[in-house]
């Protein structure tokens, strides 16, 4: 018959809330007489008592950052398709492998909605959080938003610096709606003040020659385009969307197969990119 653990004395429970070990202290009474009943050493009994608070704390720390982080949903790079991807293996490896984000080089993801993008944007981000970064995602609107609204009461320098804070800065959207001349400025701003000192990561679906749609400075353009791939690794994809594939199919229609072109990954001055093949 196992014995029932005594509660502690009131004196320990008040010292182990006073040094906040929360997660020692859910398990003390239970270890104790685990220990009493097999013989621990003292050194076995303090070894399990740190290594719960240290794996308590660390799991509280991991659901904080993810949390901050800001995520819209859970992405990982085992549930990206990459058989049905243009995005080569080895490009897929490489940007999961974080190189980039510990080289301080950007990730630029371009190419069509539906594309994997924002899989690969999010998946990204959360294998950073879980090696220890700490990662802010964003999608562009509201980035230029918190950027204004800064400008209006004079704390924008203080807004980016916050966002700075963060080891890497993800962009998801970026293009889908026009920027004005200030909006424009304000993400360059941005953009400059992260250059070779934080990993940014931006997704859109406009070939970079396009910018100019949605950035109507062209000199401002320029120069952000100038320092987001000066030291950037660029994925570029293509085919059809994901999810219409993934609609049609629910709606019991005849899923169109269509040919993605084959590609390749080459390491480009400053990035690897994936290009088509003809």
């Amino acid at each position: 018959m196992t014995a029932v653990a005594l509660p502690l004395e009131a004196d320990l429970v008040a010292g182990l809330k006073r040094l906040q070990l929360a997660h020692f202290r859910a398990v003390a009474a239970e270890t104790l007489q685990t220990a009493t009943t097999q013989r621990w050493t003292p050194e076995a009994l303090l070894r399990a008592l740190i290594t719960t608070e240290v794996t308590g704390r660390n799991a509280a720390n991991l659901a904080a950052r993810l949390k901050a982080a800001g995520f819209p949903v859970t992405k990982s790079f085992d549930d990206f398709q990459v058989a049905a991807s243009s995005v080569p293996p080895a490009t897929v490896d490489y940007v999961a492998s974080l190189e980039w984000l510990r080289a301080r080089e950007n990730l630029c993801l371009i190419g069509p909605a539906g594309t994997g993008k924002s899989h690969l944007l999010v998946a990204a981000g959360q294998a950073a959080v879980l090696a220890g970064f700490k990662v802010k995602y964003t999608i562009a609107a509201d980035l230029v938003e918190t950027l204004y609204r800064g400008l209006a009461d004079n704390t924008v320098g203080k807004v980016i610096d916050g966002l700075l804070r963060h080891d890497a800065i993800l962009v998801d959207e970026l293009g889908f709606a026009p920027l004005d001349d200030i909006g424009t400025q304000l993400l360059f701003r941005f953009v400059a003040a992260a250059y070779e000192r934080r990993g940014l990561g931006v997704a859109s679906h406009w070939p970079f020659d396009q910018w100019g749609r949605f950035l109507p400075q062209q000199s401002t353009a320029a120069s952000l385009l100038d320092r987001l791939l000066h030291h950037a690794v660029i994925v570029v994809t293509e085919g059809e969307s994901f999810r219409m594939k993934e609609a049609r199919s629910r709606a019991g229609g005849q899923v169109v197969r269509t040919t993605t072109p084959t590609t390749t990954a080459r390491r480009a001055p400053g990035g690897l990119v994936n290009t088509p093949v003809a």
